[in-house]
């Protein structure tokens, strides 16, 4: 065999081997929280207890596991961006805490934290990939690529969308020009066609893993699917203020992140003590807002079912409550990514909207999600590449125009934190 033939045997295996990851790792969060939100308040409602109080018990308990874990293992795991400038500088990532990353990245997931997974999961597969690069050297300089391709196959595993699996990994962090690198990281250069092959092959392993996992077990995570979209008169009348709302509660999402890094600041080196904070706080607008707890993955289909019979009201604070407690948790110790939770915040807010206006809810979610996301992220080609992930290619001119529109809305740059 050919060592073109074997390396790229070797990146559909880690790409494979990045979606069953993935796929294990949902399942384990799944079957985590049914435990600890369903089955324990069964039995203790069962004994008497009262489980309206339920939320603010457990997360702050949930806070102050997180902050012990964060004093005797470190600030783990490292968000997306960090794991991806890393990669994208020197070609790998380092593979001394794939444990506590792991832990530190499932342990705020079981306690209802509104973060998403994809910091731990991304930042595993590359030190993982990386670990396996630097063993097979023999093979040729294509083996250091692995962590790249890693990535890319672990973040389409994560949210099921192949073309942003893709671009992140090229487009989503540092350039490579952000600082000098040491001559032991000079990264090996692998030729364009040659990457461009790699990223399919991984993605398309993953992926197919994914799929044989969740059709074999069921289960494996990921936000829902929503088909079909209606664009009519009154759809396109309620355009410009549905991308508007949208693009508040993005904007929204810095001043918020500022706030939350206030406080934190003014607490100090307290990790225990900040967790617990904000998992008291979670647990206070968990018990006002239920949808305002956890990634927002498995309660995105749950809302899908349900919206009809909620107040718009109830349906828009809890999207603005989500991109506030996101915040909340990703500056004061409980790590992990936005993207799940700020996701369902924009589907929340997109019902809240089409309740108020009569607009097909789509559409609403479409315009509304997409602005949210632009002005979070402020890439909206890459917004826009996401959010496929939940809706239909026919909503695309909708998709584009309002992450555009969202990546517009100026943010001071005091807000924008490190």
């Amino acid at each position: 065999m050919g060592r073109k033939a074997l390396y790229a045997l070797f990146t559909i295996v880690f790409g494979a081997f990045a979606g069953a990851f993935a796929w294990a790792f949902f399942f384990l969060m799944n079957t985590g929280i049914n435990v600890l939100w369903n089955v324990l308040p069964a039995q203790l409602e069962a004994a008497g207890m009262p489980a309206v109080f339920y939320p603010i018990a457990f997360c702050t308990i949930g806070g102050v596991c997180i902050g012990l874990f964060a004093k005797r293992f470190g600030a783990y795991p490292e968000d997306m961006n960090t794991v991806m400038a890393k990669v994208k500088a020197t070609g790998r990532y380092e593979y001394d805490h794939l444990g506590s990353s792991f832990f530190g990245a499932l342990l705020p997931l079981l306690f209802g934290g509104s973060i998403g997974p994809e910091a731990g999961l991304t930042g595993v597969i590359a030190g993982l990939c990386t670990w396996v690069g630097d063993r097979l050297r023999f093979v040729g300089a294509e083996m250091r690529e692995l962590a790249e391709s890693g990535t890319a196959a672990v973040i389409s595993a994560i949210f099921s969308t192949p073309l942003f699996g893709m671009v992140v990994p090229i487009l989503g962090a540092a350039d490579e020009s952000d600082g000098p690198r040491m001559a032991s990281e000079i990264r090996l250069q692998v030729p364009k066609p040659l990457k461009a092959a790699v990223y399919v092959l991984a993605v398309a392993g993953a992926l197919g893993m994914m799929a044989l996992l969740g059709s074999v077990f069921g289960g494996g995570g990921g936000l829902p699917h929503f088909s079909g979209i209606a664009v009519g008169q009154l759809e396109l009348l309620w355009l410009v203020p549905l991308v508007l709302v949208g693009a508040f509660a993005g904007w929204l999402f810095f001043p918020f992140g500022a706030l939350a890094r206030k406080i934190s600041t003014a607490i100090g080196e307290r990790p225990v003590a900040k967790a617990a904070l904000a998992g008291c706080l979670l647990g206070i607008a968990g018990v006002a807002l239920p949808f305002a707890l956890f990634a927002g993955e498995s309660q995105t289909e749950e809302l899908s079912l349900i919206w009809t019979t909620l107040p718009a009201i109830v349906l828009i604070a809890t999207g603005f409550m989500k991109v506030l407690v996101t915040q909340l948790c990703l500056n004061m110790g409980w790590h992990g990514g936005h993207f799940f939770p700020i996701i369902f915040g924009g589907i929340s807010l997109g019902y809240g909207m089409a309740a108020l206006t009569g607009v097909d809810p789509v559409f609403a979610l479409c315009a509304v999600t997409a602005a949210l996301i632009g002005a979070v992220m402020r890439q909206p080609l890459m917004a826009a590449a996401l959010l496929f992930l939940v809706f239909p290619l026919a909503a695309a001119p909708v998709l584009f125009v309002a992450a555009a529109v969202g990546a517009l809305i100026p943010v001071p740059k005091s807000w924008l934190g490190k």
